[in-house]
């Protein structure tokens, strides 16, 4: 047992470097994930912005019929008020009757 000598070569320089490459690359993976991450977040409020303002377009043309809509005056279009007004008594269509 005196001449026992380890296939391999242990030293702690080299255990300390190979601790060290191990940290530095785990380091710039949690750097990548995290600017990943930030530009997701940046990208999706983006997107939001602009779905607002999307929204908001449709929702002012939307108002803007309905203002037309609301102020026309029927009887210079060619309209006529109807006649007869009827009004039709229906059953309730529920199960519970």
């Amino acid at each position: 047992m005196r001449n026992f000598r380890l296939p391999f070569s242990f030293s702690p320089v080299s255990l300390a470097a190979s601790v060290a490459g191990t940290l530095l690359v785990g380091y710039i993976a949690l750097i990548a994930v995290v600017m990943s991450y930030a530009a997701l977040t940046v990208e999706f409020s983006q997107q939001e912005r602009n779905d607002e303002a999307t929204v908001a377009s449709l929702e002012s043309q939307y108002l803007s019929s309905v203002a037309t809509l609301s102020t026309a005056d029927y009887t210079t279009l060619g309209y006529a008020k109807p006649s007869t007004q009827m009004f039709v008594v229906a059953t309730p269509a529920t199960a519970l009757r």
